[in-house]
């Protein structure tokens, strides 16, 4: 079902239509459960990689503790608000603007730590890549060969070189749904920060062990398409942390994922080689996640009783269809084997679940289509 203010806003956009509509109270829902589930005085920065646009990131200021960037870019669009500049490939620019801003940095490498200490000032917190339980989900960022954090054995090598150390990023991995395991990971986490915040001398140590808060992107809405905050709080029941220390957590898509709808209209209903195809004006260049991770996401049909043509209007009933996008590209698809009651060229198809890597990840400038247009209700 598409809420009513997103629907309206929907019918309410231009012809054909191709929008992206972000809700902001559901936003702030989002990270009013999460806080809720998380030990009290616990900081949530949100990930704006998983959504920069500027509506989102002004819904969330007064909602999040600080926002989480991985670029010059992102740092800018932070203006106000703590920041933590995390990535594996900072520029020296990247570092100056950081430092200036007062951003944490999250240090990815001794190279990069070496080059941080010439600006002077910097907050610096080493993300390292553990050896730590295997923690499930979409990519795994630490714990297995990644371009990401200094290796647990370099450690010795970093505390000579860094000034100002104030603790630790630990981000492990993307899209865990494992809401158990996620607690579990936390609970060790903050155990091997404590223990080697006390062996580097870190006082008050910052524990941030990044974000992963899953959401099923093939059910996005559906019942368990979402990480159970009500298993990962019974997790962290009890948690101690090392005196004066403060726990991070850094989500992106689990905030913004389900506050975000893609509509597409139906521009073609066509049959080939004995298989019905749905043609819409959007495709991959504006949601790319079906074609990049090999799913078909789900959507719902928004009848439009409009037609402005003279002549028979295509459509089909009772089908299995393939949703294609208007690119000249065969793997242009968002939805594959769908059943629908009917659909008409005209029609709408709404995408829920794509507020998170949807435009962000996309590449919006092949064939040179027109960009969708972006509603915030």
């Amino acid at each position: 079902m598409v809420p009513p203010n997103v629907a309206a806003a929907i019918r309410g956009a231009g012809r054909p239509v191709c929008a992206y509509v972000y809700a902001r109270e559901r936003l702030r829902a989002n990270v009013a459960a999460l806080r809720d589930a998380l030990p009290a005085g616990t900081r949530i920065a949100y990930a704006m990689k998983a959504n920069g646009n500027e509506d989102v990131v002004a819904a969330l200021r007064g909602h999040v503790d600080a926002f989480e960037v991985a670029s010059g870019g992102e740092l800018r669009a932070a203006a106000g608000l703590p920041a933590i500049f995390s990535g594996p490939a900072k520029t020296d620019a990247d570092l100056r603007a950081a430092v200036e801003a007062g951003a944490t940095v999250n240090v990815e490498s001794l190279h990069e730590l070496r080059r941080l200490q010439v600006y002077g000032g910097a907050k610096v917190c080493l993300r390292v890549n553990r050896t730590h339980p295997a923690l499930p989900g979409t990519h795994a960022m630490a714990g297995v060969p990644t371009a990401f954090g200094i290796d647990e054995a370099l450690l010795p090598e970093a505390f000579a070189i860094a000034r100002n150390v104030q603790g630790f990023h630990l981000h492990a991995v993307s899209n865990n749904l494992d809401a158990a395991a996620h607690a579990a990971f936390i609970r060790e986490a903050v155990a091997w920060a404590g223990d080697a915040a006390r062996r580097w001398g870190v006082p008050a140590p910052v524990i941030n062990v990044g974000g992963g808060f899953g959401v099923d992107i093939a059910a996005p809405t559906g019942t368990g398409g979402r990480f159970d905050l009500d298993v990962f709080k019974a997790g962290l029941a009890g948690l101690e942390l090392p005196d004066g220390a403060t726990l991070v957590v850094e989500p992106g898509r689990f905030v913004a994922a389900t506050a975000g709808w893609y509509a597409t209209e139906v521009v073609d209903v066509k049959r080939t080689h004995g298989q019905w195809f749905v043609v819409v004006r959007g495709g991959t260049h504006h949601f790319r996640l079906p074609a990049s991770w090999g799913y078909s996401h789900p959507f719902t049909v928004l009848p439009v009783d409009a037609w402005p043509y003279p002549f028979e209007r295509p459509g089909v009933r009772d089908a299995t269809v393939t949703v294609a996008g208007e690119q000249c590209n065969p793997r242009d698809v968002l939805a594959r084997d769908a059943a629908v009651a009917s659909v008409r060229a005209g029609d709408v198809l709404v995408f829920a679940g794509t507020g998170a890597y949807g435009w962000e990840v996309a590449h919006h400038d092949f064939l040179r289509h027109a960009h969708p247009q972006f509603i915030t209700v």
